[in-house]
């Protein structure tokens, strides 16, 4: 590959003060950062022939069968002394039919750690080649493997793979993972092109093992055949897939990564997975993969912790390596062979899965030394650029983001990142850590704080709006009311909040409409509203959340008996006709098709980027009254008060039709507005605006 366009751009990474004058004072560090990158990435043109190569690492590191049927296994493991390859082996029929002497020397060799010894070299890596027979690999597909080492201290140790693409486990026998080698005898054919990126980026949210109504863990296929069509129809344009890489604990809801490069077998095989992501592309679908590169599980046996009897292999040495909250081990980011497995990491779920893009678990952990355990963020530049800032990760994430971009244009990569790093999403070039987006987790939390202890006449109407347009200039966020985190046990989602033990007794068409559920339904439409419209230039969705899901989220666990009672999606409520839960999932998708024709997530309002302009934020009437994207956006939150013939100021001289009313009947309202009645605009100036519309009827909370 030549040199990347980082590697030849003649600036010093302080591009960025151009968007954000107020990093003046910190172009020292933003030049420190450029010339750190630069470094790493001259070494790696210079060493490994650039980027393309690097990031395959996959291909020359763990088993790969050669186009002579040889298997080539290799292994990054610096402080063994000895290594060999082991595993069942097993033969095919054939072969026990041929010769029964071979069968029983064949057997010795089972777990024998002595039968396939490996060489090191001088970068400690272990290597052995198993040569075909007859052009067939020796080593049949679906055989368990694993690598055998001596430790300095003569301690034997058998780990699993690092770079294993498939494990499997059996609970029946041991909670700790198999390592599989699988050479399928047919290779997935794809069929579909990946679709054209998004302009507008509508997510939607999910956990392939909680998408069946039923009390076990769900599959690929049944997602692919159940699950992606409804994610279709509502109007979304990307799905964010949790948990897909190999974890050990389920409840750990994915974050607890013992595999990095195999695909979760408890929902299918990796080719079960790539017809998925085939078919969501054959439906227009971007697809997401949420990659964990923050922290791995601190499992020995099946994990990457103590992996060649060094506290340090991929992992800093001692507490720096240690995340007190998580109890996870956290990566050496500065060294070589850990760039390699994790840059790689990357290029393999894009290559071999065809992934359109990543959301970066964690981002403020791994940005600052301290984690962001016990700290809270002002604002203030310093505890941007300060010795908190862990430059390493930082530098990596740079790096990540650089060669995605480079290799792959249309990516989309986003980073859950709380602090408000400046930069975090601006380009590389420029100073910035280079994601596309990053989630604004701020506004979840403040619609779960208003509804826990606020009253619906207390709502804060100019903090409401202030949290949803407080964002960086030029940097793109996503939006969401809630997402997996806000659904978990302990927690409520936004539909029980507002509804709670009736959602039991009054979400049925055949029973009363109650002022609680009334109420709980309009706030839920309104709220997902307004956040979409003014909260970001992406919005996201967690899945079954559209439709009010009832209830919460918990894995199966010892502390509710290994139940699946609540990890699951409860499809059924939202198919049944007589059940409220219809109206809430029909304006989600009003809402997102809507979406889709006007553009507001990416339409552009010049100095203000696409904030939108909010005209009206009135306490006492509880108004909110914003433009964006060509439509002008009306809400009334009082709890009882309608107004009739309110003046409403727009930019925009003219005569206006309503597109979304969360009043109507198919969204669960009361039909107290007249869609077809046409708004004329007056020309005279109102609440900063040069326009004012008067002569609506009603304006319903």
């Amino acid at each position: 590959m030549s040199p990347t366009a980082m590697e030849n751009n003649t600036t010093d990474g302080t591009g960025i003060i151009k968007v954000d004058p107020w990093l003046e004072p910190f172009a020292p560090v933003l030049k420190r950062r450029h010339v750190s990158l630069k470094k790493w990435i001259q070494n790696i043109n210079q060493n490994e022939g650039g980027f393309d190569k690097f990031t395959r690492g996959y291909e020359h590191f763990g088993l790969n069968v050669q186009p002579n049927g040889d298997i080539i296994y290799r292994e990054w493991a610096p402080n063994a002394t000895n290594a060999s390859l082991i595993g069942d082996f097993k033969l095919s029929i054939r072969e026990k039919i041929n010769s029964l002497i071979f069968i029983i020397r064949k057997l010795s060799d089972e777990w024998n750690t002595s039968a396939h010894p490996m060489k090191k070299d001088s970068f400690g890596v272990w290597e052995i080649r198993v040569p075909s027979k007859n052009g067939v690999p020796a080593i049949p597909h679906g055989s368990k493997i694993k690598i055998s080492m001596i430790t300095p201290e003569g301690e034997r140790i058998d780990r699993l793979p690092a770079w294993i693409k498939r494990v499997t486990q059996d609970m029946s026998v041991n909670p700790a993972y198999d390592a599989i080698f699988w050479n399928p005898p047919e290779k997935y054919c794809w069929k579909n092109k990946a679709p054209p990126k998004p302009k507008s980026l509508r997510i939607y949210e999910a956990h392939v093992g909680i998408s069946t109504p039923e009390e076990r863990v769900g599959t690929y296929n049944e997602f692919t055949d159940n699950v992606l069509r409804r994610i279709k129809d509502l109007g979304y344009n990307a799905i964010q897939l949790m948990a897909i890489m190999e974890h050990a604990y389920y409840a750990s809801f994915g974050y607890q990564v013992t595999s990095f490069f195999a695909a979760s077998s408890r929902y299918g095989t990796p080719e079960e997975l790539m017809r998925l992501i085939d078919t969501a592309h054959g439906m227009g679908l971007y697809v997401l993969l949420d990659i964990v590169h923050s922290h791995a599980c601190k499992n020995v046996l099946d994990g990457l912790n103590m992996f060649d009897g060094s506290d340090h292999c991929y992992f800093h040495e001692g507490g720096k390596g240690r995340h007190d909250l998580w109890d996870s081990r956290l990566f050496n980011y500065g060294h070589w062979e850990v760039l390699r497995f994790l840059l790689s990491n990357l290029r393999f779920f894009m290559e071999e899965y065809k992934f359109d893009g990543f959301r970066f678990d964690g981002v403020t952990s791994m940005m600052y030394i301290h984690h962001g355990i016990g700290t809270g963020f002002s604002g203030d530049y310093h505890e941007y650029f300060g010795d908190s800032v862990d430059e390493e990760s930082i530098i990596y994430l740079m790096l990540a983001n650089e060669m995605l971009h480079s290799l792959y244009p249309n990516i989309i990569t986003v980073a859950e990142d709380v602090s408000g790093m400046p930069g975090l999403c601006r380009p590389v070039s420029e100073g910035g850590v280079g994601f596309d987006y990053r989630l604004a987790m701020a506004i979840p939390d403040m619609w779960i704080k208003i509804l826990k202890e606020l009253r619906d006449d207390d709502w804060n109407i100019g903090n409401i709006c202030w949290t949803l347009t407080n964002r960086r200039h030029m940097e793109k966020t996503i939006a969401y009311c809630e997402s997996h985190d806000q659904a978990l046990v302990g927690d409520k989602t936004l539909a029980f909040w507002l509804m709670d033990k009736e959602m039991y007794t009054h979400m049925s068409d055949l029973t009363p409409l109650t002022p609680i559920i009334d109420r709980g339904l309009a706030l839920h439409k309104m709220i997902r509203l307004l956040t979409h419209g003014l909260g970001g230039e992406g919005y996201l969705n967690f899945e079954g959340n559209e439709f009010g899901h009832p209830e919460w989220l918990d894995f199966p666990r010892a502390g509710n008996n290994n139940s699946y009672h609540y990890a699951r999606r409860q499809w059924n409520v939202v198919d049944d006709n007589l059940l409220r839960y219809k109206y809430l999932n029909e304006f989600d998708k009003t809402l997102q098709t809507t979406e889709e024709k006007f553009g507001w997530l990416s339409s552009p309002q010049g100095k203000f980027f696409n904030k939108a302009y909010i005209s009206l934020k009135h306490e006492d009437d509880k108004l909110i009254v914003f433009e964006r994207g060509n439509l002008l956006w009306i809400f009334n939150f009082h709890p009882t008060q309608s107004f009739v013939d309110y003046r409403i100021g727009t930019e925009w001289p003219g005569s206006y039709k309503i597109v979304i009313n969360s009043d109507s009947k198919k969204h669960g309202g009361h039909d107290r507005i007249d869609e077809n009645q046409t708004y004329i605009s007056k020309p005279e100036p109102w609440n900063g605006r040069k326009n004012y519309i008067q002569n609506c009827t009603r304006v319903i909370p």
